[in-house]
């Protein structure tokens, strides 16, 4: 029997009978084995994240990459789940005509994210803040029996669409002992005689999270916004410029593989190098992509100053096209204060340098897109 990270135990009789996990607080006893494959891989994943850290602080503009970091994490997130929805979907200037189900499950979770941000500056990590955030989250999408923002009040389980309690792949605390669980993580995430290093203790606060499974629904994105969220609280990053869903959706099947792995053996070793592996990866091609973007940034801006004898209106025409990659001309004109034809004017130039390409030929409201951008962003946002 595991007794390091906790054990199975039975529910109700006869043919209702189930085992649900009866997860074992944090942090692990006998503690973390630090041996050298994990310190050079914390080791790595510090220095990685300290690289992306000083990059974010002096990048003049790192508001612009913050968004569509958000826009990016909750993508991807979202998509491990199976959500069907792309980039470009949440990037339509018509977003508000052509929602669905899948591209508001992206958005919930960018309201959430802001959400989470907004309430770490009156609040530590709690469950309160916790169950506020999955509200945001929830919003809409379900019906009520989903409980958003509030604690499940039956048992839930987890595997192939279909499944039941029967031959699911794993079954949560029962409500008893995931209220008592929550509670235990809660203190775990907030006492600070522990020691671990930050990138350890979030290792172990996610899995923690996704084994007790407390909501009926939204647990992957919660608990995987608690990683950013996190070390936000913990000055590791200023920035939400870390998106760690990159790393989790390309290995998807390991990532849930790993975190079974715990459960069922107590060994909580593996699942940390996976996780220190992930924040390095994740780390490093948001550096990557920050730094294709700036350059890229000052190319464009070279080749309007070099091409425009007078640039300012399509300086600020291509700044908001780098913060709405996906435009068209009515919104652009409102959202800058300008004449539509003013808009159509600035957009026509910069079409014409090959900065800006029309994708749509509806009449007044035709799409453009600044692609050489868009074709950074969209590294491994493809839908799977």
């Amino acid at each position: 029997m595991n007794d390091r990270s906790g054990y199975f135990k039975i529910n109700l009789t006869g043919e209702l009978q189930y085992k649900s996990f009866y997860p074992m607080p944090l942090p692990p006893e006998p503690p973390i084995i630090m041996d050298d494959e994990m310190i050079s891989l914390l080791s790595n994943a510090n220095r990685s994240m300290g690289i992306l850290e000083g990059v974010s602080n002096h990048v003049s503009n790192i508001d612009l990459f913050v968004s569509m970091y958000v826009r990016k994490e909750a993508l991807l997130s979202s998509q491990i789940e199976g959500t069907q929805a792309t980039l470009d979907d949440i990037l339509d200037p018509n977003l508000e005509n052509n929602i669905n189900l899948n591209i508001s499950e992206v958005i919930n979770y960018i309201k959430a994210s802001n959400t989470a941000f907004l309430l770490l500056k009156e609040l530590p990590i709690c469950n309160r803040l916790i169950r506020s955030v999955h509200a945001v989250l929830m919003d809409g999408l379900r019906g009520s029996e989903k409980n958003p923002g509030e604690f499940r009040r039956s048992q839930n389980w987890i595997g192939p669409t279909g499944s039941t309690l029967k031959n699911a792949r794993y079954i949560p605390p029962n409500t008893e002992d995931m209220e008592m669980a929550m509670s235990a993580l809660e203190n775990f995430i907030n006492n600070q005689e522990n020691h671990l290093d930050p990138l350890i203790k979030i290792a172990l606060i996610h899995y923690q999270f996704e084994t007790i499974h407390p909501f009926l629904d939204g647990n992957g994105r919660i608990g995987r916004l608690l990683i950013t969220l996190f070390l936000r609280e913990q000055k590791r990053l200023s920035y939400e410029a870390l998106y760690i869903s990159y790393f989790f959706k390309r290995n998807r099947i390991e990532y849930y593989d790993r975190l079974m792995e715990v459960r069922l053996k107590g060994n909580y070793e593996q699942w940390v190098k996976f996780f220190l592996r992930a924040v390095d990866e994740s780390a490093l091609d948001a550096i990557q992509t920050i730094e294709a973007l700036i350059k890229l940034h000052e190319v464009n801006s070279n080749h309007i100053l070099n091409s425009i004898k007078s640039p300012k209106t399509i300086l600020r025409v291509f700044e908001y096209a780098e913060k709405n990659p996906i435009l068209d001309i009515k919104k652009t004109s409102e959202a800058l204060n300008i004449s539509f034809n003013t808009a159509a004017t600035a957009i026509k130039n910069l079409v014409s340098l090959g900065i800006l390409y029309q994708t749509e030929n509806v009449s007044r409201g035709r799409i453009f897109s600044y692609e050489a951008y868009l074709s950074i962003l969209r590294k491994d946002t493809e839908i799977i």
